[in-house]
């Protein structure tokens, strides 16, 4: 099945590799399912970053409010996101997809550093590239970096994988009459206040027209029914 999309932006959430929303740590049976979901969809052509998420190991927004100085919490933050970058990339390797970890951050005996036009050519040599560190600076979250990751390499959209099965007109988990919403334009996501993505991420996203697609990447072979074009999950466009 052809792809519909040629270079695409993964992003995952720090609480999916702990298994579970507000989980702490990393759960190796959850990142291997996760890994081998994301190896199998390399079949379609399709080029493949990925940014991730650190909330499972340590949320900077959350020690900032307890008192810790918000830059030095949004570091230790960004730090979480190279562990979870690294846990994926070894369980990648061992199903042998090429694999090259960036971070904003320079840490060179643990991966490159973000260059460009150097993850470009990773993504072209049919490599996939995983993005860590956020933006390197504090005040950003990592939605943002995906964002602006994705607008760098130009990628044609973005995957915003959940655990949920797209974007609702209120929290499924607490009202049982939220509306699943299959499409949805930015200026409805806005006026509604539906949480696609944080303010400023969302923002870029609308101002440079780059579609994000919400859906459960739980859901057997979502990822790849996403990427050969099935409607699957919630298009903000």
């Amino acid at each position: 099945m052809p792809a519909a999309y040629r270079r695409v932006l993964l992003k995952l959430s720090g609480e999916i590799f702990s298994g579970s929303e507000g989980g702490f740590g990393i759960d190796a049976g959850v990142v291997t399912s996760l890994a081998t979901q994301v190896a199998g969809v390399q079949a379609l052509g399709v080029q493949i970053a990925v940014v991730v998420g650190g909330g499972n190991i340590f949320r900077g927004a959350q020690a900032s409010a307890m008192g810790m100085e918000r830059a030095r919490a949004d570091y230790m933050g960004m730090l979480a996101t190279v562990i979870n970058a690294l846990a994926l990339q070894d369980i990648l390797e061992k199903k042998g997809v090429d694999t090259r970890v960036m971070t904003a951050i320079r840490m060179e005996e643990l991966a490159e550093p973000y260059i460009r036009r150097r993850a470009v050519r990773h993504l072209e040599k049919g490599r996939m590239v995983i993005f860590a560190g956020g933006t390197g600076n504090p005040y950003f979250s990592t939605d943002t970096a995906a964002v602006l990751r994705a607008l760098e390499i130009e990628a044609k959209v973005i995957l915003k994988a959940t655990n949920v099965d797209g974007v609702y007109t209120a929290d499924p988990k607490k009202d049982p009459k939220a509306k699943f919403l299959p499409e949805l334009s930015f200026r409805d996501a806005l006026v509604n206040g539906y949480a696609v993505m944080d303010a400023n991420a969302f923002g870029l996203c609308k101002e440079n027209k780059l579609p994000i697609v919400v859906f459960n990447i739980n859901q057997p072979g979502a990822t790849a029914r996403v990427l050969a074009g099935e409607r699957v999950g919630t298009i903000v466009q």
